[in-house]
């Protein structure tokens, strides 16, 4: 038998013994399907049956389910929407087009559709859309025999612990689930109760969830409305998967991308998002050509320039996004807030001028060895400084001033950047050139 016909059967039999597998060990068959191709994932799940489908979505990391939904059929969706838990369906839909999302959702109907609107309608990164609505709830007068069979009910969610109420449905307190396993089980809850450390509100952002958990090292926060109902929990796991996704989308939106945007997204979804940030960054590069062109004498004269220019405008860019990677990383981190912005700006100030006379010095040695001209050595050493300075300079500032105009600081920074690096680079290089133009000829 050859191997070009063997290999579609073997194909075949490999997706027979996953579906089989996943069946019998949906955890760890998800673990599996984390590591084979979008593609390969859809032709796994299509022939299993809705209760096995359910059970291994529930375990597949966020990475590989954001992949892989947009390639469901509606069907899929649907039945998943429907079972999962409703924080977790919002989130699946999310990253969808509008009209599929609301198309999905109105053939679902009911409260699920009710449910899900209102976990979207929270702003990105606060706890209404990170948490998890399908909770363990329970009056503070139940029975540990009635906890113990409710979480027996309910198999593939496994708490830390579950909320406890009073007679109104205001939150009191909550129940570890080991003190349950080691409980009488005709006691009351309210005998185990022990108090909430925090609690969150819908609104909060993600930068004080971080901090909250930080500070307790706790696994599990509960969301409350404004009437103290609890209406969801947020787990740590929630909130390290949101942390990484935010970092990948900064490192999108630093160059003009959308947050929104991921590598299975249509053609036409990216050219939407990317144009108009392309369109700005073809003005700012007239705008940096612009100030070459004021010195087109100068460079028709001494060709060399045109030679160099790359040079001091590759260095100060890349000393300003060193710059702008540490300040954004300090932001994100709350290692440093907006008040802080002086003490920032001189450390990136002086760091530029230390890191520009050991590059100018570098550079001018080699310059002087190729031109063997001491005028051209003197330009590019005085313009690196000036340029390294401004690039430290302007990482340090423009997400600062971003976040203090309460603007995400990570959105274009690095076009924003690009632009001062240019200008600056371009006109102190060509201007000093000007100036001392008498020992380049």
């Amino acid at each position: 038998m050859s191997v070009e016909t063997a290999t579609p059967a073997a194909d075949g039999d490999l997706l027979l013994l996953v579906t089989a597998y996943a069946e019998r060990f949906p955890r760890e068959a998800a673990a599996g399907l984390d590591e084979l191709e979008a593609e390969q994932v859809v032709a796994a799940l299509r022939p299993m049956d809705p209760d096995h489908l359910v059970s291994s979505w529930r375990h597949i990391s966020s990475g590989q389910a954001a992949a892989v939904a947009p390639m469901l059929d509606d069907d899929v969706i649907k039945l998943l929407v429907t079972r999962i838990d409703r924080g977790d369906a919002a989130r699946l839909l999310k990253p969808f087009e509008p009209e599929r999302r609301e198309r999905i959702l109105n053939e679902v109907g009911g409260s699920v559709h009710r449910e899900i609107d209102e976990i979207l309608s929270f702003p990105p990164g606060t706890a209404g859309q990170l948490m998890q609505t399908g909770v363990i709830v329970l009056r503070h007068s139940a029975s540990v025999e009635a906890a113990i069979r409710l979480l027996r009910q309910t198999p593939d969610y496994q708490p830390v612990s579950i909320l406890v109420t009073d007679d109104e449905g205001r939150l009191t307190g909550r129940v570890q689930c080991k003190a349950l396993l080691l409980a009488d089980p005709a006691q009351q809850l309210s005998e185990l109760t022990v108090g909430v450390p925090a609690a969150l509100s819908p609104m909060d952002p993600q930068t004080t969830i971080a901090e909250t958990f930080e500070k307790l090292h706790i696994g599990e926060l509960p969301v409350i409305g404004p009437d103290g109902r609890p209406i969801g929990l947020v787990g740590n796991q929630a909130m390290i998967e949101a942390v990484r996704a935010d970092a990948t989308s900064a490192a999108q939106t630093m160059v003009g991308g959308s947050r929104d945007e991921n590598a299975l997204s249509t053609s036409l979804f990216a050219v939407r998002k990317r144009q108009p940030w392309l369109q700005i960054n073809l003005l700012t590069a007239f705008l940096a050509a612009s100030v070459v062109g004021v010195f087109e004498n100068t460079i028709a004269q001494v060709t060399a320039l045109a030679i160099l220019l790359p040079v001091v405008a590759g260095q100060s860019g890349n000393a300003g996004a060193q710059a702008l990677a540490v300040t954004m990383r300090g932001l994100a981190l709350r290692e440093i807030r907006v008040a802080d912005w002086v003490r920032v700006t001189r450390k990136e100030v002086q760091a530029g001028l230390l890191n520009g006379i050991g590059i100018a010095l570098t550079c001018g040695i080699g310059v002087l060895i190729w031109s063997g001209n001491p005028g051209l050595m003197l330009v590019i050493v005085v313009s690196m400084i000036i340029s390294m300075v401004a690039a430290g300079t302007s990482g340090a500032l423009v997400p600062i001033i971003l976040a203090r105009l309460k603007q995400d600081p990570a959105v274009a920074s690095s076009i924003i950047l690009t632009t001062v690096t240019d200008i600056v680079g371009f006109f102190s290089f060509l201007g000093i050139a000007t100036l001392l133009f008498s020992m380049l000829v």
